[in-house]
């Protein structure tokens, strides 16, 4: 009888990627235990300091006093509202940057922001429109107006819609109609002063109506972004190769278009436009997930709400009793952070 030895390397190939698994489920599962207690720090923190034993009492046993009242119709709609933006600009981020398979690209590329910009110029300005559960439907339908417009001038020609065209049109669709918005902007200022906080970014004001707005779409865009990994892992080796593994590249691109508009849109609409998020969190997640898209997706949900619950808890401690809003927090965060990806010698793969 002969004997066949098998190397060692052989033996131990198909253990590697199990356990890359499971230390990547424990990294995941540690990501969401932190964000259920910076969520619980969020309910206690603010104006009014409430113990942590307060808010538990609060949550269990609701008894309609002042700080039931603030815990569930203040706070908790607000950290809700945290964990819904900072998921849609996390998983819109990934995806953008795994369409265009540029590691530093954003959503604002496809004119998501300058469309829901200007929507809420011109409602404000031409319209009166003065409250934030009306203008934010404007906010929402230019995102997604702008992105259809974004995309459809890009699929002119033979080439279709690639990654090159789309950034292009987009970029320069959105520096006119940010030009546009200034402009109106500037003919009557008095009239904007309600736009200021939005146009910050801030989650300061929102309740329970304004993630009922905006919960569908993001819902909808974060389960599109969920099986859009597997697809998307195939477009990153080339658009013929992909094909020849049996990816519908075209299919996948529109798919992945309109998961970013929901998202986006939707975040934007509610909180404003907060910059860094969606642009540094999938970048960061790379270097410990790999350009594995079915891990980078779930990751930077996670991570990108984390970052946005607790960036909205510094903005109510560090100018107490002021609040700092959101996005202004973020874009401290986020500056430092794009500095240090600039000056790295090998930029995160996708």
């Amino acid at each position: 009888m002969t004997i066949v030895e098998t190397p060692a390397a052989e033996v131990a190939a198909p253990a590697r990627p199990r356990h890359l698994a499971l230390t990547r489920t424990l990294f995941l599962l540690a990501a969401l235990v932190l964000l259920i207690l910076m969520f619980l720090v969020s309910l206690g923190v603010g104006a009014r300091g409430i113990s942590f034993a307060e808010v538990w009492q609060a949550l269990w046993h609701p008894d309609g006093g002042e700080t039931s009242f603030i815990v569930h119709e203040m706070r908790m709609s607000r950290a809700c509202l945290a964990l819904a933006v900072g998921a849609a600009l996390g998983v819109a981020g990934a995806l953008i940057q795994a369409l265009t398979r540029n590691p530093l690209a954003d959503t604002g590329i496809l004119g998501v922001g300058a469309g829901a910009n200007v929507a809420v110029v011109i409602a404000i300005g031409l319209l009166g429109v003065t409250a934030l559960s009306q203008y934010l439907w404007f906010a929402f339908a230019g995102a997604v107006l702008v992105t259809v417009l974004v995309y459809a001038l890009g699929s002119i020609g033979t080439a279709g819609a690639t990654p090159v065209r789309l950034t292009l049109v987009g970029i320069a669709l959105g520096a006119v109609l940010g030009g546009f918005a200034s402009a109106i902007t500037m003919l009557n200022p008095d009239s904007f002063d309600d736009m200021l906080r939005w146009s910050a970014g801030s989650l300061a004001g929102r309740g329970w109506s304004t993630l009922a707005v905006v919960a569908v779409p993001i819902a909808i865009g974060l389960l599109i972004g969920a099986v859009a990994g597997r697809p998307l892992n195939a477009i990153s080796l080339g658009d013929d190769l992909a094909r020849s593994l049996g990816a519908n590249v075209t299919r996948t691109r529109v798919l992945v278009i309109v998961a970013v508009t929901l998202l986006a849109g939707a975040a934007t609409a509610a909180a404003g436009p907060i910059g860094f998020v969606g642009l540094m969190v999938p970048h960061v997640v790379r270097w410990f997930t790999g350009p594995d898209q079915r891990w980078i997706i779930p990751f930077s949900a996670l991570g990108a709400a984390l970052l946005l619950l607790a960036s909205d808890v510094v903005g109510r401690v560090v100018l107490a009793p002021q609040e700092l809003e959101v996005g202004i927090v973020t874009a401290f965060v986020g500056a430092p952070v794009l500095i240090v990806l600039a000056r790295r010698t090998r930029v995160s793969t996708l």
